[in-house]
């Protein structure tokens, strides 16, 4: 672990594994700390330096003086405080779900500092992009023939609804993973401990992000950018992603086949293999 400081003083840590050019991963949650990236897939054995950062108020990181301070918008100041102190010209820059948000900020304020840009199950809200009720049920009945499918699906009507609670919220977690296993149960059970909700809750807050901002300021984005969807993914359904991914120039997009939100744990050889690719320029 490495820890550096925030423009407001904030010290953060990043953890660093694997060798050669570094990818910066920016975690989701919203506000969760980089711990469940895990070894994203096996990517640190194929060749990256991976670096994942602790968002402030998360994991190793400390905790601001000012909780607004963990705004989206405002989490941009300690992104590219990581690249001036790991000494970047220009960054590969990975972020899921939520991290896809701030990703996606830092690009459209700095994007002559990213050279690669990848966005795993994003968020699409920061684009203008929106995921219905219905985006959620039609890949949700997808996986009818489940053990678990009757629960989770009636679970998720109920909040497609918006009608849930907790209890529907834990019925439909296997519908965010594309196997039910032990490992996708410690990864769920891991969750609430690894999260913020503090940070969570101030991460959206009114004002950190105009969509038609953030489009016109991506046009000038030069860089290359990876945008991977997963089949099962009820969070950020492929539809939704596939269609955001046209505010990046130039985007390629990738649909894993039986992954759900969180694909280097389903499909970790299909996953590394299309990052690297895009990294490697293929």
């Amino acid at each position: 672990m490495h820890t550096f400081p925030a423009p407001d003083g904030t010290v953060l840590a990043f953890h660093e594994s694997g060798a050669g050019e570094p990818l910066i991963c920016l975690p989701g949650g919203p506000m969760r700390a980089s711990a469940y990236f895990g070894d994203l897939g096996g990517l640190a054995d194929a060749g990256h330096r991976v670096v994942r950062l602790d968002l402030r108020g998360t994991g190793a990181s400390g905790v601001p003086a000012d909780p607004s301070s963990y705004r989206v918008d405002r989490l941009v100041d300690d992104v590219e405080a990581l690249r001036e102190y790991l000494g970047l010209e220009r960054i590969r820059l990975l972020g899921h779900s939520a991290g896809a948000a701030l990703a996606t900020l830092y690009t459209a304020r700095l994007p002559e500092r990213v050279s690669e840009l990848v966005l795993v199950t994003p968020a699409v809200g920061t684009t203008g992009g929106e995921v219905t009720p219905q985006d959620r049920l039609d890949v949700a009945r997808l996986r009818d023939g489940e053990p678990w499918f009757p629960e989770a699906y009636a679970a998720m009507e109920t909040i497609a609804a918006g009608e849930a609670t907790a209890a529907d919220w834990e019925a439909a977690a296997p519908l965010s993973h594309g196997r039910w296993d032990e490992t996708a149960r410690e990864h769920r059970a891991a969750g609430a401990a690894q999260r913020n909700p503090e940070a969570a809750a101030g991460h959206d807050a009114p004002g950190a992000y105009d969509p038609a901002d953030v489009r016109a300021a991506l046009s000038a984005f030069r860089g290359r950018t990876l945008v991977v969807a997963a089949e099962y993914d009820v969070a950020a359904p492929p539809g939704p992603v596939t269609a955001a991914a046209r505010a990046y120039p130039g985007a390629t997009t990738v649909v894993l086949p039986r992954a759900g939100h969180f694909p280097w744990h389903d499909s970790p050889e299909e996953f590394t293999a299309a990052v690297t690719s895009f990294l490697a320029g293929a």
